[in-house]
């Protein structure tokens, strides 16, 4: 499959995600709402794991792979998500939802710095047409 499905798919998904959070929010706190997602996912994942014979890739993996997923999941699926619930908690889906998205200008940026990437002018473009909309929206 194409790139270009699996990323509108995403961003599909991501755009539904936060009906389903800001209703679940209403009577728990985000902590506990991140522990239950985490929970489900961690076991729908273990059973596609088991499904697919892939946990023989793990036993093989370096230990530098497993860091860096690590530290990947520590700064988006844990502290990504858990502002993410606070901010959508306290705020309208429509409102918190965009801002978040205005990720790509960090990855942008940390990304020229650790791993070289390549600054150029659509980039840039790009990256103001995102804070644009960010702006915009917040209006």
């Amino acid at each position: 499959m194409d790139y270009y499905l699996f990323a509108l798919l995403a961003a599909f998904f991501m755009g539904l995600a936060p009906i389903f959070g800001k209703t679940g929010l209403q009577n728990i706190s985000p902590p506990v709402a991140l522990t239950i997602r985490s929970f489900i996912i961690s076991g729908i994942m273990m059973g596609y794991l088991a499904w697919s014979n892939d946990f023989n890739v793990i036993k093989d993996l370096k230990i530098s792979s497993w860091g860096f997923i690590a530290l990947e999941g520590i700064c988006a699926a844990l502290l990504g998500q858990l502002f993410y619930y606070q901010a959508l908690k306290s705020g309208e889906a429509s409102m918190v939802v965009p801002l978040i998205a205005s990720f790509p200008l960090f990855t942008f940026i940390l990304a020229s710095i650790f791993l070289g990437d390549k600054i150029t002018l659509a980039k840039v473009g790009g990256l103001l047409l995102i804070v644009s909309g960010v702006v915009l929206i917040r209006m």
